[in-house]
């Protein structure tokens, strides 16, 4: 039977689908922290658990919302950005420590983080007894193995929601493909992101090498931003594939002296350098680690271990979570694995 679902009403924004499959890949670091940030909960015991239940909230939230044929939950490797560092040793450098929304009271510094890093650890003790697919690889950034994943000849054909409010993974969007970032409750599709940027995904890691990422501690072009590449590159916004040799053709090629092209044309390397560090057309993933994403998600073990879950619940001194809705939507994945 043909199925007509409306699955997302944000921005006043909404996307149909007629018969295709769903999956939700969600950028796992990004909504944990959110969640550790935001949710002050304190266990039975006092300790902070707001990171484990905002991120049992959020997924409760985005299963009801999307109402996924799969989940993909992908976390950053142990030493993820080793490849990328490996570039640029000052990658990611100088970020500023995460501001919780409370005081933290009766926990010394080092707890505060031992604490972090266990809630981190329960939420992927509490995905593994979900039939929740879970990927983590050794010095691999979540950023690849989601690029990688978008493009599985398993997913041909399904509609893709990538979760994250990381800006990188527009360069991602397709004709199957889309973006929703939580804290703008933002649904970005290729239409969407031509009109607001005036550019192509094709060519949105060229735009942002010019621009740069400061929270990645990379320095793009002096006075250049995505407003004003949209104003002087609007070939950008083209579906063809720009290099940097053309974009630096362009800029030289320009009836004009703005200050705007001559910087382009002079951070030719600083472009090249951002772009190495920002794609996602070619994943940063060997060989070994692309056949070990494929088997994983081919080969996943779809359990649901309920009494499990409480257990850990009653464990962890959650009191009350409502998740009736995320056990509804489970079962529902559990019966068609």
């Amino acid at each position: 039977a043909l199925r007509l679902v409306i699955i997302l009403t944000v921005g006043g924004f909404f996307m149909t689908s007629t018969d295709k499959k769903r999956v939700i890949i969600i950028d796992a670091l990004n909504m944990f922290i959110r969640a550790y940030i935001v949710d002050p909960s304190l266990s039975t015991n006092g300790d902070p658990i707001g990171g484990i239940k905002g991120t049992m909230k959020i997924m409760q939230k985005l299963v009801r919302m999307t109402q996924p044929d799969e989940i993909l939950v992908v976390w950053d490797g142990p030493n993820g950005s080793a490849k990328r560092k490996s570039i640029d040793k000052s990658y990611k450098e100088g970020r500023k420590p995460l501001r919780l929304n409370r005081s933290v009271h009766n926990l010394t510094d080092d707890q505060i983080i031992m604490n972090k890093i266990w809630q981190q650890s329960r939420v992927v003790d509490y995905f593994n007894e979900m039939p929740i697919m879970q990927l983590m690889l050794p010095e691999i950034e979540a950023d690849d193995v989601i690029a990688y994943t978008c493009g599985l000849e398993r997913y041909n054909g399904w509609q893709k929601v990538i979760i994250s409010n990381d800006k990188d993974f527009y360069q991602l969007c397709n004709d199957e493909t889309v973006v929703y970032r939580p804290t703008g409750d933002q649904l970005m599709n290729k239409k969407r992101i031509i009109e607001e940027f005036g550019v192509h995904p094709t060519n949105m890691a060229l735009a942002r090498a010019i621009v740069g990422d400061p929270s990645d501690n990379l320095q793009g072009i002096k006075g250049a931003g995505l407003v004003s590449v949209k104003k002087r590159l609007s070939f950008l916004a083209s579906e063809k594939d720009y290099t940097i040799n053309e974009l630096v053709d362009f800029c030289e090629k320009a009836d004009s002296k703005l200050r705007f092209f001559t910087s382009i044309i002079e951070g030719k390397d600083i472009i090249s350098h951002n772009y190495k560090m920002m794609q996602l057309y070619a994943p940063l993933l060997s060989v070994q680690a692309k056949k070990f994403v494929r088997e994983s998600i081919e080969n996943f073990d779809c359990t649901f271990n309920k009494t499990k879950i409480l257990s850990l619940m009653t464990e962890d001194g959650f009191g009350e979570l409502n998740w009736e809705d995320l056990k509804t939507h489970l079962n529902k994945i559990l019966l068609s694995c």
